[in-house]
């Protein structure tokens, strides 16, 4: 999953951001409040760590713009040194998913971020296999049915077609899906982003008249949208 991490101090961000890295996560990690609002009106991630004090605008109104002026639904944990109640409290009114006090310990920290991470999300990792309506996706060998039928997907075209089932509804950003499908080094052009999903919208047949929406969100990025049927199946034990 993809992770913006918000802490000020040098030492903590390199630490909390090395743990999520390990723990298989892509961390973008910022020091300042205003450079990750200015960032997320433009990125999407999976879930938000905000420290409380940090340069500028505190981790407490990076939240309250969030939830008020971007309309984001990402998950937040806060890991911070406040400690006081009305200072939970507070965290929690601005619609904070969890609060976390430092000094952080790592294997409780990954559960949090996990279980925050896992509230918004479709579909979660340990699931080898998946079904949302017409289509059945295989993880493990890759492969993508719709109608019980078998279609033929390049393996971008698997893997973008997977993380929009995964993630119906919410919109992603271009870096995000770059990022995701391509990975973090790799140099891919806007138009080919776009052929990618055109294809994949084509082949899939996500159109209204099936009953989705693969719609593009101007200088922002994707949302596919089921317009009905809104509930996948997914197992309950793989």
């Amino acid at each position: 999953m993809r992770v913006a991490l918000l802490e000020d101090d040098p030492n903590q961000s390199e630490l909390l951001a090395r743990w999520l890295e390990m723990a298989g996560y892509r961390c973008h990690a910022f020091d300042k409040g205003a450079e990750l609002l200015r960032d997320l009106e433009r990125e999407t991630y999976d879930a938000l760590i905000l420290d409380w004090a940090v340069p500028d605008v505190s981790g407490v109104e990076v939240l309250r713009r969030l939830r008020q002026k971007l309309r984001h639904h990402t998950p937040v944990l806060f890991v911070t040194a406040r400690q006081q109640e009305e200072d939970i409290v507070n965290a929690l009114k601005q619609r904070a998913d969890d609060y976390m006090i430092k000094p952080a310990r790592r294997h409780e920290f990954l559960a949090r971020v996990e279980a925050v991470a896992r509230r918004t999300r479709a579909l979660t990792p340990e699931h080898s296999s998946f079904e949302v309506d017409v289509f059945r996706v295989d993880m493990q060998t890759r492969t993508f049915n719709k109608n019980e039928q078998p279609l033929e997907l390049t393996t971008k075209d698997f893997e973008l077609a997977t993380l929009f089932l995964r993630d119906i509804g919410c919109l992603m950003s271009r870096g995000h899906i770059r990022e995701m499908v391509w990975g973090v080094d790799a140099n891919v052009t806007s138009r080919t982003l776009d052929t990618h999903v055109s294809r994949v919208r084509n082949k899939l047949g996500l159109t209204p008249e099936t009953g989705w929406r693969l719609a593009a969100v101007y200088r922002y990025g994707y949302r596919l949208e089921q317009l009905s049927k809104p509930r996948p199946n997914i197992p309950d034990d793989e």
